[in-house]
């Protein structure tokens, strides 16, 4: 979709919004986009640092003149009738100017529900970045935009939203979908005139993979030889698991297994590491959804956090065709992969904002469920009393893995991670143990609501078909 269609019919109308978090690296990302686009304006901002935000404004363009830093409703109101970005650090005041949507960008479970919802039900709509509070309230706040008549969407840019459009574009062609997923968010860079391998700023011995750049005959002894190589770097960010928390109530793809497979892979080898076992490859069943590690030497293109759809090919001939012009499929032929290697952050996500606004859609599903759910195991015995802190560019739970279950999969009490987050427990949980409501002595009671009423009025059952709710 071009700018052309975006504001076809829709005069000359200005879209304007709310930014929660707007000192962050998202938020600068939309917030550099925004001057290019005649027809989108910041209105108010919310940090809770305004100066260092309202530093970062100044040196993205915007005129120091034109920034008000409010400290009450009746200043931002002000700021919003002179045509000046109201900055504001308490979230309380976004309601005081006028805007259209809401782009939730705090990573806070509790903070980004209470903004989302007050937006929602005060008749505007919501794009949510915070993966953390999607994967905790978002079926409920999906029906709060319903009863109000609004839009709740994912946001262009994140990897959420970007596969959930990847997804509806293959459904939409007809492909048979066997897995969908994503990069993790750093690559393993393979040097092998030093036999080492780095992974962002941090470079570890792993010489056993320069016997490992192809995947051999078997693939899954291969794939755990190279596991094996680069054991001394993490695997498993917490944000990945989230993020495929929210594809999979966006779609009903769900995890294969619950600390899903992370394949360290190159983007040639996606469609032979997620067939199913029987054709060689990782899968127990197919609809899976999940992260691999994408592996390459310097000099070769990143996967840059993209996403991706493994299909089955149907007629030999027209793959083999696709196959000859570069496109990864199957050394066997029946499998296919079709990926956009790239996530853009808030470059992409004013596509988001004028869709809602402009034309009432969402990016990507339209009929989330409640398909799996983002829980934590206790990674050691964690006794009563333990605060379950949240921090971390990733923001990991201290003392907790992230995993995700499959929705047929997980105890009725299971407590979802962000949930969980920052609350105390309330007993003794051992090592392995899901974490549970009844463990948590204080969770956020306006999050629990919102869990439980958004499961109770979506859940779909225990069909293993992808969309079969829709």
């Amino acid at each position: 979709m071009n700018l052309h269609h975006l504001f076809a019919g829709t005069g000359d109308r200005t879209v304007r919004y709310a930014l929660s978090g707007a000192g962050g690296g998202f938020a600068r990302t939309l917030l550099a986009q925004t001057p290019r686009i005649g027809r989108l304006a910041p209105a108010v901002l919310c940090d809770r640092d305004v100066e260092r935000l309202r530093g970062m404004l100044v040196e993205l363009g915007y005129p120091a003149d034109r920034l008000a830093v409010c400290a009450d409703a009746a200043e931002v109101a002000r700021a919003a009738e002179q045509g000046h970005v109201a900055l504001v650090a308490d979230g309380a005041l976004l309601p005081a100017a006028h805007w259209d949507i809401l782009v939730e960008a705090t990573g806070s479970p509790a903070d980004g529900y209470a903004m989302a919802r007050e937006a929602l039900t005060g008749g505007r709509h919501v794009a949510m970045v915070s993966k953390e509070v999607d994967s905790v309230a978002g079926l409920h706040l999906a029906d709060l935009a319903r009863d109000n008549g609004v839009v709740y969407t994912t946001a262009d840019g994140d990897q959420p939203a970007n596969l959930i459009a990847l997804v509806t574009w293959a459904e939409l062609l007809g492909l048979d979908i066997v897995a969908i997923g994503k990069s993790s968010e750093y690559d393993l860079v393979f040097d092998p005139e030093t036999g080492s391998v780095t992974q962002l700023d941090t470079t570890v011995p792993a010489p056993e993979l320069a016997g490992l750049l192809g995947l051999g005959s078997d693939v899954r002894a291969t794939l755990a030889a190279r596991a094996a190589a680069v054991s001394a770097l993490p695997t498993g960010a917490t944000a990945d698991y989230c993020e495929m928390a929210v594809v999979a109530t966006g779609t009903g793809f769900r995890p294969d297994v619950e600390r899903l497979h992370y394949p360290v892979a190159r983007i040639a080898e996606l469609a032979d590491v997620y067939s199913l076992r029987e054709d060689g490859g990782v899968l127990h069943r197919s609809g899976a959804v999940d992260v691999f590690s994408a592996l390459r030497l310097p000099d070769e293109a990143s996967f840059a956090g993209g996403v991706f759809v493994v299909v089955r090919t149907g007629d030999p001939v027209t793959w083999e065709t696709l196959r000859g012009k570069g496109h990864v499929v199957s050394r066997d032929g029946r499998y296919a992969a079709v990926y956009l290697p790239y996530h853009l952050m808030g470059v992409e996500t004013p596509v988001s904002l004028l869709s809602a606004v402009l034309h009432g859609r969402p990016s990507g599903g339209t009929d989330p469920q409640a398909h799996a759910v983002l829980a934590g195991r206790a990674e050691r015995d964690l006794p009563a009393g333990t605060v379950l802190d949240m921090g971390g560019h990733h923001h990991d739970v201290t003392g907790v893995q992230a995993v995700l279950l499959r929705d047929e999969d997980a105890p009725a009490d299971t407590a979802p991670l962000y949930l969980a987050a920052h609350a105390t427990l309330g007993r003794d949980v051992p090592a392995g143990a899901l974490i549970t409501l009844g463990d948590l002595a204080d969770p956020d009671a306006d999050l629990l609501h919102a869990w439980t009423s958004g499961r109770g009025s979506r859940a779909t059952g225990t069909t293993d078909a992808p969309h079969a709710s829709r």
